[in-house]
């Protein structure tokens, strides 16, 4: 939660420190200046999807983690004292630049070491439903962003915020992510990556070993394509898009992404256990369906939201969509590869994704609006989405896998043609470690 938090809040207070940063000027450009900085942390996403994957395969889960919520923690204070336009000119612009550069080392491998931690920890039949709530802890994250942003909203005159008060989540964040430091200290590894793996410990984590599997490197990309572009498009830019576009007040449109995500966070487990029952590609197939023909009417119609019910509505049709993606992709992912190269196989092709789709989301779509055809990012969505439709239809399930057996195509656990195996029984002793 507090390393989502502090990735997503540089976007909820965009629209209140973007006149700090650069010259007066037209606000969409100012947004879309800071939405620049934005994407770019999304483009670190793949070096630390490389670099922290690579040590989550040889030193383990536990390592990984602890060092993204390090880096997050620095990035954090980093934008809490970055200097204004008024006093360094674009100086202040290089901090938030060095800022988000870190924080995508952090979360490119924050996700995968997650993801795959989640999904590791869990018995086979419940690898759905536990993997579910790294997007509840990711939207619990903005959901506490955006609590903040209320508070503060209710609390500053408009001036202080856009003076000062932006700085106060930014704080929060530094100081919460050193208390998940000492907690990830203490977790315990999982039993999976302790257990003998076939790969050899000189090519774990490594990209050639990665390349043995790169038809699942591929997939990992393509279904995440719709998937993120579609999250950050109802998460991240939703609230400027009802106070940019739809004309709301930033407040009624802050409230309306809070209300959504809470409800949002709660479908999560729901849905991920629903995919433990029948199944990750009838979930996905139904988000991507939804998807490709509700983006358009759906956006067209948040256009016309003129007050706070109707655009909540309307956010939650697209949120519960999207759930058939977010509750179950972690798992997807992480059961596609194997031990040895599961952290890398999972982080690297999924920052790709995000870098090239997600980070780019808020930019595109600013700059549709810029260009007077704000109508076409909601096509763009719907395409992308498509896409990915095609790659839910024609992949295996991945349910039933034994994590243990991935990869081992004598036994037929990566035989692509066939049915996986039944996943082995897991000690339920072992099969959710604590913190210390």
């Amino acid at each position: 939660m507090v390393e989502w938090f502090d990735w997503f809040v540089y976007a909820s207070f965009a629209t209140y420190f973007a006149g700090s940063f650069f010259p007066e000027g037209n606000d969409t450009a100012k947004l879309m200046n800071t939405a620049g900085i934005f994407a770019v942390g999304f483009f670190m996403r793949p070096v630390g999807g490389w670099l922290l994957g690579r040590v989550g395969d040889r030193r383990g889960r536990k390592a990984a983690l602890t060092l993204t919520v390090t880096l997050m923690s620095a990035s954090a204070v980093l934008i809490a004292v970055a200097p204004t336009y008024a006093v360094a000119g674009y100086g202040g612009v290089a901090v938030l630049l060095v800022a988000r550069l870190l924080q995508g080392l952090s979360v490119g491998g924050e996700y995968a070491a997650s993801a795959t931690y989640l999904t590791e920890a869990s018995a086979p039949g419940r690898r759905g439903f536990a993997s579910s709530f790294q997007y509840v802890s990711m939207t619990a994250g903005q959901i506490l962003g955006l609590g903040i942003q209320i508070i503060l909203q209710r609390t500053l005159t408009s001036g202080e915020l856009h003076s000062w008060g932006w700085r106060i989540p930014f704080v929060v964040g530094a100081l919460g992510a050193a208390v998940i430091f000492y907690l990830r200290r203490n977790m315990l590894e999982t039993e999976v990556y302790d257990a003998a793996d076939t790969t050899p410990q000189e090519e774990r984590g490594t990209l050639r070993a990665l390349l043995r599997h790169k038809r699942e490197a591929f997939l990992v990309i393509a279904l995440t394509m719709g998937g993120t572009l579609a999250y950050y498009t109802y998460t991240t830019y939703l609230t400027k898009y009802l106070s940019n576009s739809v004309g709301l007040p930033k407040q009624t449109a802050t409230l309306v992404s809070f209300c959504a995500l809470l409800v949002f966070a709660c479908l999560q487990p729901l849905a991920g256990a629903l995919s433990d029952r029948i199944g990750r590609r009838p979930l996905l197939i139904t988000f991507a369906v939804g998807a490709t023909f509700l983006t358009v009417p759906v956006m067209s119609l948040l256009k016309h939201a003129g007050s706070f019910w109707p655009a909540l509505g309307l956010s939650l049709v697209a949120l519960v969509v999207v759930t058939g993606y977010t509750s179950i992709n972690a798992c997807v992912k992480a059961e596609l590869f194997p031990t040895g190269v599961r952290s890398l196989g999972v982080a690297l092709p999924y920052a790709i994704a995000n870098a090239l789709f997600g980070g780019t989301a808020e930019y595109v779509a600013l700059w549709f609006k810029n260009s007077g055809m704000e109508s076409g990012f909601s096509w763009y969505v719907a395409g992308c989405a498509a896409v990915s439709l095609v790659v839910y239809l024609t992949m295996r399930e991945t349910r039933d896998i034994d994590l243990k057996r991935v990869g081992e195509k004598a036994d037929g656990a990566a035989d692509t043609a066939g049915r996986a195996p039944e996943a082995e029984p897991v000690n339920p002793a072992r099969s959710a470690p604590t913190t210390g």
